[in-house]
């Protein structure tokens, strides 16, 4: 294999097609369906499976009996399958499947974006393509596919090849499952996952993921009147909803460091995971938080920076990431308020339970009312973490030397705090599989978060590694 053709080939495809396709992508608000309940009325979500499908069928006459399927399971949201079979080449290596792995559903907008950016207006600056979902992970199919077509120009042979893009990934991926016990006979046995939803420390290098943490999450309630009062008449009788709320949360947060309080929410952290932190940290340095628009005199929360990517990949920590029952600032009058509400997002470590954190979490929340207050936590959403099986010989092999071929440095590892719900679903169902996750979330990429954009050369190297790595497991799996 020729890894200058394949680095031309893909950065060409990128160029003439995938950042235009992108850019038609970034205009579509297919927020997942927590955040847009009416998202099969409104139709954005069938925008984006249409625009990705209409591009990948035009490439599949390239590939010997390639298939494509939209598969819609009834009152879910759609998944595209494609399925590529064993290319050129003969052994063992035709018999096995590799399966490539992307999300299309969005975020909500957020707010806080530049004057000339948006969540659905695409702007190109310079290398990196503004707009929702570009890096989040619209680009997937685009990638996995420009890596097998970068094959497919040089001849070189790869084993069958499972493209999945599910669309409710930012949702908890709960559709997901019955869609893999729906596919379970054809998707097979796979040797290999390549994931291209994660991230990485810079831009320099290729940043493979060790590790995802889980998450629970939902809305506290605290309710102490049915309905507003006056303040003056009220204040130091009726207890603050919002007071009792406080109180509440500091069982479970610590209000001082920020530090989660129950031992039940903490697992031993493995010691190759505390190893790879502080490798990450002596790469990273400062930029481990120099990457956050932190306002002027702001600290992280210690200066251990080794700590920092413990705290990030392997500890409980908690957001409070909306609010409800206040009014906005200027209708605020002198009324005690009825309730409170807050919408948690608790991120759990990679090997604890995200379903018993959840149950965990409720109960404490609720148990034993501040004054007897009515108080409610609703789970919205759950799943587990996961934390990557030992790389094999010829894939970490193939990884250093791709990260050389395409960044011009060695590989790097780090877990991310984030969750790709499917990893550990995968990794339960099939723990002999090897996987390869990455992505182009870098600094000041802000997924999920105002001016999220896309580095468009990470994603072309990222495909270009892909490449090498499917043809690399062809190679390995026909030793067999």
């Amino acid at each position: 294999m020729d890894t200058s053709r394949i680095s031309s080939f893909v950065s060409d495809l990128w160029d003439a097609e995938i950042v235009p396709q992108l850019v038609e992508y970034i205009r579509i608000p297919n927020k997942s369906p927590m955040f847009d309940a009416q998202w099969r009325e409104h139709g954005y979500m069938e925008q984006a499976v249409t625009l990705m499908e209409t591009w990948a069928r035009s490439k599949l006459p390239a590939f010997e009996g390639a298939t494509l399927e939209v598969v819609r399971l009834e009152g879910r949201t759609p998944l595209i399958y494609i399925d590529v079979p064993a290319q050129g080449g003969q052994g063992a290596g035709t018999d096995e499947t590799v399966v490539l792995y992307g999300h299309l559903d969005k975020q909500p907008e957020m707010t806080g974006w530049a004057d000339d950016l948006g969540p659905w207006i695409p702007v190109l600056k310079g290398d990196k393509l503004y707009g929702r979902g570009g890096a989040d992970d619209g680009y997937a199919i685009f990638g996995s596919l420009a890596a097998l077509l970068a094959l497919r120009e040089q001849g070189v042979p790869h084993a069958r090849c499972v493209i999945l893009i599910e669309a409710c990934e930012e949702s908890g991926s709960y559709d997901l499952p019955y869609y893999v016990d729906h596919l379970a006979g054809r998707l097979g046995n796979p040797a290999l996952v390549v994931c291209l939803d994660s991230g990485c420390g810079n831009y320099d290098q290729l940043w493979l993921t060790t590790s995802l943490r889980g998450m629970t999450g939902g809305n506290l309630t605290v309710q102490v009147l049915e309905e507003g009062v006056h303040s003056g008449d009220a204040s130091g009788v009726v207890p603050s909803s919002f007071r009792i709320l406080r109180q509440i949360l500091s069982r479970l947060e610590n209000p001082d460091t920020g530090a989660i309080v129950p031992p039940e929410l903490y697992v031993d952290i493995p010691q190759q995971r505390i190893d790879q932190a502080r490798r990450s940290a002596e790469v990273l340095g400062n930029d481990i938080y120099d990457k956050f628009p932190f306002v002027e005199g702001m600290q992280p929360v210690t200066s251990d920076l080794a700590e920092l990517v413990l705290n990030r990949t392997w500890r409980p920590q908690l957001a409070v990431t909306g609010i409800g029952g206040m009014p906005p600032l200027d209708s605020a009058g002198n009324v005690l308020r009825p309730k409170t509400s807050v919408k948690l997002s608790l991120r759990v470590p990679p090997t604890l339970s995200g379903a018993e954190a959840g149950r965990f979490v409720k109960q404490l929340l609720e148990q034993d009312p501040p004054y007897g207050a009515k108080v409610t936590f609703d789970l919205e959403k759950e799943g587990s973490g996961w934390s990557a099986p030992p790389l094999s010989p010829w894939l970490e092999e193939t990884v250093a030397q791709a990260s050389e071929h395409y960044f011009g440095t060695p590989a790097a590892y780090m877990g991310e705090g984030g969750s790709i719900p499917f990893m550990g679903m995968l990794g339960e169902k099939f723990p002999q599989a090897q996987f390869l996750i990455t992505g182009v979330l870098g600094p000041h990429s802000n997924a999920h978060g105002p001016n999220e954009f896309l580095h468009i050369p990470t994603g072309k190297r990222v495909s270009m590694v892909v490449a090498d790595v499917v043809a690399r497991h062809f190679q390995e799996a026909s030793k067999a």
